[in-house]
This record gives structure tokens, sequence and C-alpha cells, in this order.
């Protein structure tokens, strides 16, 4: 009995003294993951665009004597402002990275990005010649003006009638290499090296190495978790490229959307479109006559009751894909709103608590954000699977 107790004294100490090494681990790591979201957040965009405007604001409330509050809510809302207008800016696709504006100069920081238009031939210059929409650009004796976004041919002197609000010059055809265009060129390129990589290591051994130690738990988890269970293990292997393409590139532009970049490629209600469109265009094209057949005259179904679904069921159709690429939109757009907002409001409020809790706030969210990241590309994959093994099921007969 005494060399029971013995025993199991030992063992209560060894797991209390692994359970307490585990503890300090997670507590290391949990500490360097908050420093380093603390820095993303406060290298965030939206700081690098409106920290000159926002401090100088502040420095000139705070020295403004107490007497002048309405000078001081001008202020407020001023910045305030600054503040929208720098989200509505962020979330936007544009013609070069803009990292931040020395506002005492300014001097814009970044680089640009090249203008192609088909316009009385090929046009192509940089983006650059528009000086953040500041210019009119010219190329082989055409003039051209950046406008909210949008490329709008004009002459020498940028004149643009204006009539009900609404910009009436002609629009060239564009064609040009936008900061989301070449943040897929680059992420796409980078997924290539990856996987090629991963690849090369299996020449070599079995056993993973280098970034296959990485890609492989999570390639199997979207075949083993996503893949087999809402396609098959008959079908699911002609659907594993495109499953795993569209779940790491999801994965990864969600997470370079949360750098100082900005780089916000599902912020693109374009982006997801193209994204669901061909989700549902390799569904519909393997759909097997199983799948058109319960669509259009469901078996064991009433003929009253057929003639009434039909229209549902073909209107389904449509209605998935859509589901998808706003689901992945809206949801990307929420969250980089409200972190930015909240980031925002730290030089909104003067006073220690209400900036504390908002960079609180901010840090959190940034790590729901991560979460998030993975969950959306993990729920686009799933339910793009689960359309793919609908089309390809075969069905009982009835």
């Amino acid at each position: 009995m005494q060399c029971r107790s013995a025993l199991l004294t030992k063992k209560i100490n060894y797991f209390c003294t692994k359970f307490r090494n585990v503890i300090r681990q997670v507590i290391m790591q949990f500490t360097r993951a908050l420093f380093f979201l603390a820095v993303l957040v406060l290298s965030q965009p939206v700081l690098l665009n409106a920290s000159g405007h926002a401090e100088h604001a502040a420095d000139s409330i705070q020295n403004t004597p107490i007497e002048h509050s309405h000078s001081e809510g001008h202020e407020a809302m001023t910045m305030k402002e600054e503040i929208k207008a720098h989200i509505s800016h962020h979330l936007q696709d544009s013609y070069g990275f803009h990292l931040f504006t020395d506002t005492e100069t300014n001097t814009h920081y970044g680089f640009p990005l090249p203008v192609i238009l088909i316009d009385n031939g090929l046009q192509i210059f940089s983006s650059s010649k528009f000086h953040h929409g500041e210019s009119v650009a010219e190329s082989n004796g055409n003039y051209y003006t950046l406008y909210h976004g949008k490329i709008y041919k004009t002459d020498e002197s940028g004149f643009m009638p204006m009539h009900d609000g609404h910009v009436h010059n002609e629009k060239p055809l564009d064609f040009s290499i936008t900061k989301n265009v070449f943040s897929i060129m680059v992420l796409s390129f980078l997924l290539v090296l990856l996987f090629m990589g991963a690849a090369k290591s299996y020449k070599k051994s079995l056993v993973p190495t280098g970034t296959a130690r990485f890609l492989e738990p999570l390639v199997i988890f979207v075949r083993d978790e996503i893949a087999i269970p809402n396609i098959g293990e008959k079908h699911y292997k002609k659907f594993m490229s495109y499953l795993l393409t569209v779940f790491f590139f999801i994965w990864f532009v969600n997470l370079f959307g949360l750098t100082p970049l900005g780089i916000n490629v599902t912020n693109s209600i374009s982006v997801t479109f193209a994204l669901a469109i061909m989700t549902f265009i390799i569904t519909q094209v393997s759909g097997k006559a199983e799948y058109w057949k319960h669509i259009f005259w469901m078996p064991g179904v009433p003929v009253p009751m057929k003639i009434l679904l039909a229209p549902i069921e073909l209107l389904g159709i449509f209605i998935k894909p859509f589901a998808l690429l706003i689901r992945l939109y809206a949801n990307i757009t929420a969250g980089h709103v409200v972190l930015m907002s909240l980031i925002g409001l730290m030089f909104i409020f003067h006073s220690w608590i209400g900036s504390s809790l908002s960079f609180a706030l901010a840090v959190s969210l940034s790590l729901l954000e991560l979460l998030v990241a993975a969950l959306q590309a993990y729920i686009f994959t799933m339910l793009t699977a689960l359309y793919f093994g609908s089309a390809v099921a075969e069905h009982e007969h009835h």
C-alpha cells in the first residue's frame, strides 16, 4: 500500500509539474501574441493615414480653454469625419498602395501601380501621374482624371460636368493592375511556391519537412472533414484541387487583410462574386441526371407539387452562390469597419480610460479576426463541397 501511495504521489507531482509548465508556456505565448497584436493594431492603415490629423487635432483640443466648447465640438466632429473618410478609403480598391501621409508637407508615401486603359488604342502609364487624384494624367494626347476611385476621360483642365450629382464623362475600358489585383497575383504566386516546395519534399522522404509539415495537416483536414463527408469517397478526389485552392486562398488573403498593408481582397464584392461564380459553374457542369431530375421533376412527389416546387428549386440554384458571396463579403467588411472604428475611437476620446478601453477592445477584436479569417475560409469551402456533393450524389430510386 505504501508503494502504491508513493507511486500515486509521484505521478501527481509529475502531472502537476507538467501542468505548471504548460500554463507557463501558454502565458508566455499569449503575452507574445498580445504584444504582436498591439503593435499590429497600432500600425493599422487608419492610424498611418489619420495619425497626423488626429494627433494635431487632439493636441489643439486639449490645449483649448474650457470656455471654447463650440470650437472643441467642431474639432471633434472634424476628427470623426477624417476617421470616417479614412475607413471608407481603406475599404475601397485603389490604383496604388498608400501607406501614410505627412500632413505637414502633404507628402504621400507608398508605391504606384500600372494603369492600363483601352481608349484610342492601348494606354499604359503609372498611377503616380494622378498624384492621389490631385492632377490630370496625360497619355498619348489623352487626359484622364481620378474621381472617387474611378478613371474618367477629361480635357487638359480636368473639367468634369456634373448633373444630378452624377459624372457624365466617358469612362475608358479599365484593365489596370489595382491593389486587389496585385495582391491576388502575389498571394497566388506565394501559394504556388508553398505547395511546390511541399510537393518536392515528398520526393525525398514520405515524412513531411519544411512547408509540408505546416500544409499536410491542413490538407488532410480539408480532405477528411470537408470533402469526403460532403461529397463522398467516390467523387471527392476530382474536387480536391479546387477546394484546397479556395480554402488556402481565402484564408491567406484574410490574414493579409489584418496587416498594415491595407489588403482587402475578400472585402471586394467582385472577388467574392468571382469565387462564387466558379463554384456555381463547377456545380452545374458536374451535376448528374439525378441532380437535374430532383430540381425540375422531383421523384416521389405529386404532380401539382412538382409544378410548384420546380421554380423554387431552380431559383435555389442561383441563391446558393449568392449566399456564398454575400456571407464572405459582409463578414470581412464588417470586421474591418468595426476594428478600424475602435482604433479611431482612441483618438476621439480625450481620457486615458476611454482610449485604453478602445485599445483593449481593438486588441480583442484582432484576436477574434484571426479566428474569423480561418472560419470564413472553412465555411466557404464546406458549403462549396456541400453543393458539389448534391450535384454528384447518387440518389435512391423512388
